[in-house]
């Protein structure tokens, strides 16, 4: 969609929204760090007693919620990425750089296991 706003455009918002209320006084790297910790607890709490097998569906009246709670770890997420300087998507498009080559498709598709835990396993390649 040609209206789907930029991380940058979204950061900026987050930025201004907590500028606006003078909130940005409490967002200190520790604090952000600890609310991110917080805001994934509660979308993950959404899922709890959930059944283990099979795909996880939520309880109907947890259902609507679910969004409020990836928004709000994503806001915090941004906001921690503001105050520390972090370009959000030259982050992710380094990260998946490096885990394409810990990871290469042919030798973990379908597998769990940690870069260092296959077999074929070489520690100078995986650096």
């Amino acid at each position: 969609m040609a209206d789907d706003p930029t991380l940058a455009e979204l950061q900026a918002r987050c930025a201004a929204f907590s500028s606006e209320r003078d909130w940005e006084r409490f967002h200190s790297p520790r604090n952000l760090a600890m609310a991110l910790s917080v805001e994934a607890g509660e979308l993950l709490e959404l899922f709890l007693w959930c059944a283990d097998e099979g795909p996880q569906p939520l309880h109907p009246d947890r259902a609507p919620k679910v969004a409020d709670e990836a928004a709000d770890v994503l806001m915090c997420l941004l906001n921690f990425c503001e105050r520390t300087g972090i370009d959000l998507a030259a982050a992710l498009d380094d990260k998946l750089r490096r885990a394409a080559l810990k990871y290469p498709v042919e030798r973990v598709r379908g597998r769990a296991l940690k870069y260092h835990e296959y077999d074929d396993y070489d520690p100078e390649a995986a650096d």
